[in-house]
């Protein structure tokens, strides 16, 4: 293999990366000691309260009697039950995403008038300025499409005449920009790596600002620009779904923090986007993506419920997989006895399953779905319920929209590019005060020591 002397890990700083271990790792025992609350979060896995939002809520438990209840999962975006928002727009036969990204910013529904006015206008903003896709999308393609994503969002500065401007209308209009071209960066980065690095033929087709942007990306991905409209419909539904989380989840609080210093919208955006482009936030379906292959190449009978919670069992005892003791998909930092995204996505992914002939794989989700709590509960000790998160069917899903890897946490990110632009007005708004938590130093005082001496 070619060596590239940018990328080697030299013997120096190998000895250098000794002296960072050696010097940088903390006694657990302190973080007891000093009631640090790791990850934001206290012992029972509660986040610690960081701010206030009216954008979206999340509600896994109820108080009776003082005591914390779980509960059956919520998500509120703007008051509104999620649940009832994708029940009305795929009742009305339409898609929902664009109303979502309305109801986030602006806290109300619009009505058919205001709707089709914001629909054109994404429609209107869907068009990069000219020659971008040339001479900063083709000319350094990455293998990772969230750095693509970034380093887009980044550049598009420079084209901004008042990109330092931050009052409110300004940074609304860059909002509404960068929403209606994420999806254009996220597919024409991925067509430019696709054609650069393993040879495929290049298609970088237009927008068509008539269609929503669920059928954009499938258009703009697709070399024949065709779609069903379940599959449409079903990632609209995706979209809608991954819209916005609150004010705590990784992202979206990187997106307060970097708001908070009164940086300019390109590089909150792309801050946030950095947060979401880690495994443990937006990277997780496709972990659930892939340990499900490793699971059908070891099962010998999908339907064995037997065979099924073995495999479960030896992922937890780091004997299977990517042995990290996890089973992806199960679980959430919130939710507990259930994902109400999650609940949502399974009524649509059964359809598309039979759509695609899939049904004995969804039927194996389903299996896994019922057997993880059950097999986690005998192995772990656990403070709360374990439930199917929503990454558990998204993946799924993406693999049966023959959307490539490489774009599963970029689609999570032109779903969540509305919730952040939400967050980044409303700190502006009612902020003020630049956001700093506190961190206790450990360190013993040492005296210096002259360099001859040493």
């Amino acid at each position: 293999m070619h060596s590239n002397p940018f990328s080697e890990i030299t013997p120096e700083i190998l000895h250098l990366t000794e002296l960072c271990t050696k010097n940088g790792a903390i006694d657990p025992s302190l973080y007891a000691k000093y009631d640090v609350k790791r990850g934001l979060r206290d012992i029972n896995g509660k986040g610690v309260l960081a701010g206030l939002t009216e954008i979206a809520e999340v509600r896994s438990y109820t108080i009776v009697d003082s005591e914390m209840i779980p509960c059956e999962g919520k998500l509120f975006y703007r008051g509104v039950d999620v649940e009832q928002i994708v029940a009305g727009f795929i009742q009305e036969k339409r898609f929902g995403f664009e109303e979502t990204a309305y109801l986030l910013l602006f806290g109300e529904l619009p009505n058919t008038e205001e709707l089709a006015s914001f629909q054109k206008l994404l429609g209107e903003y869907r068009s990069l300025p000219t020659s971008f896709v040339r001479d900063i999308i083709m000319k350094a393609p990455s293998s990772d499409m969230m750095n693509a994503l970034a380093r887009s969002v980044l550049t598009l500065y420079s084209y901004d005449d008042r990109a330092e401007d931050i009052s409110i209308p300004n940074v609304l209009r860059q909002c509404l920009q960068l929403t209606a071209l994420f999806p254009l960066l996220c597919v024409y980065g991925y067509q430019t790596y696709r054609h650069y690095h393993d040879g495929q033929s290049l298609f970088i087709h237009t927008p068509d600002p008539n269609l929503s942007t669920a059928e954009n990306i499938l258009h703009l991905l697709r070399p024949d620009s065709k779609y069903t409209e379940l599959e449409a419909k079903i990632l609209d539904v995706a979209l809608v779904l991954h819209a916005e989380h609150g004010g705590g989840n990784n992202s979206t609080f990187t997106t307060h923090v970097v708001s908070s210093s009164g940086t300019d919208t390109y590089s909150a955006i792309a801050a946030a986007i950095g947060s979401l482009k880690g495994p443990k936030h937006g990277g997780a379906n496709i972990k659930v993506v892939r340990m499900f292959e490793d699971m059908k190449s070891v099962i010998s009978d999908w339907e064995d419920e037997d065979q099924v919670r073995a495999y479960l069992k030896a992922l937890l005892h780091k004997d299977a997989f990517d042995h990290a003791g996890l089973i992806y998909g199960m679980g959430h930092a919130v939710y507990s006895l259930s994902d109400p995204r999650a609940n949502v996505f399974k009524k649509f992914v059964k359809s598309l399953s039979e759509e695609k002939g899939l049904d004995k794989e969804f039927k194996l989700y389903s299996l896994v779905e019922r057997l993880a709590p059950e097999v986690i509960a005998e192995e772990r000790r656990i403070y709360k319920g374990v439930s199917a998160n929503v990454d558990f069917y998204s993946g799924f899903v993406y693999r049966m929209l023959d959307l490539p890897l490489e774009l599963y946490t970029p689609i999570f990110a032109i779903a969540r590019i509305a919730g952040w632009s939400a967050h980044r007005i409303e700190e502006l708004l009612n902020a003020g005060k630049i956001i700093r938590p506190a961190y206790k130093s450990v360190a013993p005082h040492k005296e210096y020591v002259p360099l001859e001496e040493r």
